[in-house]
């Protein structure tokens, strides 16, 4: 009766670990996902490259590489809605972590706004309003890490409500 007893509380631990690490496994994964879908959005995004709305000649320019402030705040009202739908969609909780934070660091970050590196003429230029697209490899590069830093090594969470 005893040694019953002992592998049903052994069984229901086994059980109670199993399905803890699943959680905590299931849980980092799912960390990753505001980064990735903030990186893949910051680059598809950065104004000029694919499109910018407004353009600086028509209201809609395709593959310009040049921006404007009226074009950064649009593209970052559109980030702000597509990320924020995307995210917190996803979660009965609303953290706002993430957003803020990618989308603050969608506006400092983008190419040409603050600062553009590799710049046209130098490797570093400021606020040029120009951007390319080894700019756009490189700032997305930085947005990657500085969102990771943040979301990930510091856990940022903002909970409203």
């Amino acid at each position: 009766m005893c040694c019953i007893k002992l592998m049903f509380l052994l069984d229901q631990s086994v059980q109670f670990l199993a399905i803890n690490c699943y959680n905590k496994h299931r849980r980092k994964m799912v960390d990753w996902a505001p980064i990735l879908i903030g990186l893949l959005m910051f680059i598809l995004l950065s104004p000029g490259l694919l499109f910018q709305i407004p353009g600086n000649v028509k209201h809609v320019e395709f593959g310009s590489f040049t921006t404007n402030g009226r074009a950064i705040i649009v593209h970052t009202l559109i980030f702000f809605g597509i990320f924020t739908i995307l995210i917190l969609a996803r979660t009965k909780m609303a953290d706002w972590g993430p957003v803020v934070i990618a989308v603050v660091l969608f506006v400092l970050l983008t190419p040409g706004l603050l600062f553009q590196i590799p710049g046209r003429g130098r490797l570093v230029e400021f606020g040029n309003m120009q951007t390319s697209g080894a700019s756009i490899v490189v700032h997305a590069i930085i947005y990657f890490g500085l969102l990771t830093i943040f979301l990930i090594a510091i856990g940022v969470h903002i909970y409203a409500g």
